[in-house]
């Protein structure tokens, strides 16, 4: 699946509900299906600057592809990163440069978070954007 057939899939799967209170709860969900991120990788360098709760992002080239794993102290960050991940993981660095992240205001998540988680979002994107980046440019030389 290309990054916009996984957010088209998850636009569907936030469509079939409701109200914000049973998508909180999916975020939840998602969070729990996390995989977990390996100790060693919860370090200060790991670390996502501009969240409130702690969050690290783990990125490794693999077969010239990104892999990622991420935790969060906090649920509903842990969730919001899960999505993130679903999105990117096993993606070229060129292909997440590329690509163009959608799915966050299709499903009104952007109008539904407060400023601080707001700002926690935009502050992990742009991480695996940095990632890409970093990425690419080591693929290059």
């Amino acid at each position: 699946m290309t990054i916009n057939e996984i957010q088209d899939s998850i636009i569907e799967e936030f469509s079939l509900f409701d109200d914000w209170l049973d998508k909180y709860n999916y975020i939840i969900e998602l969070a729990k299906d996390l995989p977990e991120i390996a100790d060693e990788f919860k370090t200060a360098n790991n670390l996502i600057n501009g969240c409130q709760s702690k969050v690290w992002l783990n990125a490794e080239l693999e077969n010239d592809k990104i892999r990622f794993t991420a935790d969060s102290d906090a649920i509903i960050t842990k969730g919001i990163i899960s999505l993130l991940v679903k999105v990117y993981d096993n993606r070229t660095p060129q292909e997440i440069m590329d690509s163009e992240i959608y799915f966050i205001k299709e499903i009104g998540l952007e109008e539904n978070l407060s400023p601080t988680r707001a700002n926690g979002l935009l502050s992990m994107m742009k991480q695996i954007k940095l990632y890409a980046l970093a990425y690419n440019s080591k693929l290059k030389n």
